[in-house]
Order: structure tokens, then C-alpha cells, then sequence
């Protein structure tokens, strides 16, 4: 929520999936990016315990990726641009959260994401987490902040499933490659965004303008395309991720 007070103005937040709920570890919400009208979504993770707890500490729910579908679709029917911010390990393990539908939600927003017909760019500002990072982020841009980590599980649970033995998540992690930067050699985001000397936690501010700036920029390439291009082009860059071949 700092990022959207920080580089978006008019923020108007809505509520509900229309099917079972409002999830409170998902905002959504109209606002304006330096005067033009935009759909900005993230995760909140909440600041007290209390906050913290009731919004699973920032894992959303199916309502919650049901809510931002809906609100990704809604921003498609007036031409908005979408903006999300992620900062999530991953989407909440609860039995209620399976049993609703978890992995049909996730999927189904990453198979609109794929067609959505507006211009969208994802900012992963702390922890990219699994398939439920994943559903807010198959966009025009991934951005990634510097320090933030991109991976498909955690290291600790890599680590037990692989070997048997969380001990050895040290092994896990350099496997992984989560990092900003190996994540960019992968092509599995676009661009790093600077932090300031620290970490942002060290001076929001600077870290706000740094990002402000990088938006901005990539803002501007993408209104630039046309439509068509920017379906036929964030098909392509996704489909073309994790290519490996071999040779005897």
C-alpha cells in the first residue's frame, strides 16, 4: 500500500470477487498514474500482528485472485492499464482455500492474464512466491526490485522435498537461482530497479522515485504499441521462458 499511496493518485479501492467474498490480503483498486487512469493491485501484508493475521500475512485466498480477475477484466472493458505489486511467498495453504478452488483461481488468472488487452506491468518489490506470485505477474514488464527474490518455492521447501532434509535449503537456494539478477538472466523479468544504499527500507522516498522512474519508462514504450503487438509479443516472451536443450 506505501507503493500505491506513493506513485498513484485518486486510489479507489473495490471489493469482492462476486462469488464468495472480499479478500482482505488482496487490494484492488481505480487510481491515476501521473494523470491517466489506471487499475493498480497488490498483495498487503499488514504492519501490526493484528493486521498482519487477518490478512494471512499477505498470502491471498481464491476470492483474492478472483477479486483481481475481476478487476483486470473490468480495467480491459474501459481500456485501463494494470498495474500490480507483488510482495507474497505464495497464496494461502488453508484446507477452505483448497477446497474453494485455489489452483482453478491461479490458473485461470494466468490464462487471462496471457490475453488481456491492455497494457500491464508487474513490480515484485519484496518476495515472488510460486503460482500465487505468478497469477499477478504474466504482464507486458516484470520489474523486480534489486533485493526481491522470484522463485517457484522457497529454498526451505525446496529442500525437503528434493532431499528430504530442510537443513539443506543453503544447496536449494544457490539451485534456485531467485535472485534479481539471475532471474533477469533467465528472462524471467525485464528489468532490476536500483534500491537505495540498504535496502528501500533504508529510505522509501528515494526507493518510491527509483521505481516511479522505471514505470514511467516502461509505461511509455508500451503505450506506444499497439494492442495487437503487446498480446502477440507477452505470448511470445512467456512462451519462450525456460527453454533447455541437450545434446547427446
Amino acid at each position: 500500500m506505501d507503493y500505491i499511496e506513493a506513485l498513484f493518485t485518486d486510489f479507489s479501492e473495490l471489493h469482492g470477487d462476486r462469488a464468495y467474498g472480499d479478500d482482505a490480503a488482496m487490494a484492488c483498486g481505480m487510481a491515476r498514474f501521473h494523470g491517466e487512469a489506471v487499475m493498480v493491485i497488490g498483495n498487503l501484508k499488514g504492519r501490526s500482528l493484528k493486521e498482519r493475521v487477518a490478512r494471512r500475512f499477505g498470502s491471498p485466498e481464491p476470492e483474492g485472485y478472483r477479486k483481481a480477475l475481476r478487476l483486470m477484466k473490468l480495467a480491459e472493458k474501459f481500456g485501463r492499464p494494470v498495474f500490480t505489486f507483488l510482495d507474497l511467498a505464495g497464496a494461502f495453504p488453508g484446507i477452505g482455500a483448497e477446497e474453494r478452488g485455489q489452483g482453478e483461481a491461479i490458473a485461470r488468472n494466468l490464462f487471462e492474464m496471457a490475453q488481456l488487452r491492455v497494457p500491464t506491468i508487474a513490480t515484485i518489490t519484496g518476495e515472488g512466491g510460486s503460482g500465487g506470485a505468478l497469477a499477478l505477474a504474466v504482464a507486458d514488464r516484470v520489474l523486480m526490485l534489486e533485493n526481491a527474490i522470484y522463485s517457484v518455492i522457497s529454498p526451505e521447501g525446496c529442500a525437503s522435498i528434493m532431499w528430504k532434509d530442510a537443513t539443506r535449503k543453503q544447496m536449494a537456494a544457490a539451485a534456485l537461482r531467485y535472485t534479481a539478477r539471475d532471474t533477469k538472466a533467465m528472462g524471467c523479468v525485464d528489468d532490476i530497479i536500483a534500491e537505495p544504499r540498504g535496502g528501500s527500507q533504508a529510505d522509501p522516498g528515494e526507493a518510491f522515485a527509483l521505481v516511479n522512474e522505471r514505470l514511467v519508462h516502461h509505461f511509455g514504450e508500451l503505450k506506444a504499441m499497439s494492442i495487437d503487438d503487446l498480446v502477440a509479443k507477452r505470448y511470445e516472451k512467456f512462451r519462450s521462458m525456460a527453454q533447455f536443450y541437450t545434446s547427446e
